[in-house]
């Protein structure tokens, strides 16, 4: 099974993500936090399941309504490359 590698900047996002709503909402900030993390984690047993991302060679996992998952798949790794909110602009530094 492959394993999941963050990048510094999806564990930025991630981080700047749960920091902004924890001001507002801490409980949805954890909830979130799990949603994202739960998320990642499953990405091994069905890495194809989500659909193809807007970058060529990438996927992405829509976690939330809100917050979406940027991966690439990999032989040995499945790389997080970014977290983002709906609706920022994509692609960012892929």
């Amino acid at each position: 099974m492959q394993r999941i590698r963050w990048t510094d900047e999806a564990s930025t996002d991630l981080v700047e993500i749960i920091d902004y709503i924890e001001q507002r909402n801490p409980l949805a900030a954890t909830d979130l936090h799990q949603e994202i993390v739960q998320a990642v984690e499953g990405l091994p047993s069905g890495p194809f399941l989500f659909r193809a991302g807007r970058v060529p060679g990438t996927r992405e996992c829509i976690v939330h309504p809100n917050y979406l998952i940027v991966y690439r798949i990999g032989v040995e790794t499945i790389d997080v490359i970014r977290v983002l909110h709906a609706r920022q602009a994509f692609p960012i530094n892929s």
